[in-house]
């Protein structure tokens, strides 16, 4: 998939240190897409919609808590 037209974002609540951040870009039609925001150019994971939505919401929820 062309990501060339991706907005990334990084989350409000990453540090300014440079450390273990993602971004995520939610401009695509159909498509969440997801990078390590140390490797740019590195791979990246896709997500629908609705898939992305569950993971947010189990990350609310502290279903990924250790």
């Amino acid at each position: 998939m062309d990501l060339s037209a991706a907005v990334w974002r990084k989350s409000s609540r990453s540090g300014g240190n440079g450390g273990q951040c993602v971004e995520v870009a939610s401009n695509l039609p159909g498509v969440i897409a997801v990078r390590d925001s140390k490797d740019p150019d590195g791979p990246r994971l896709l997500f629908t919609p609705a898939e992305w939505r569950a993971f947010v919401d189990g990350v609310k929820d502290g279903e990924f808590d250790a």
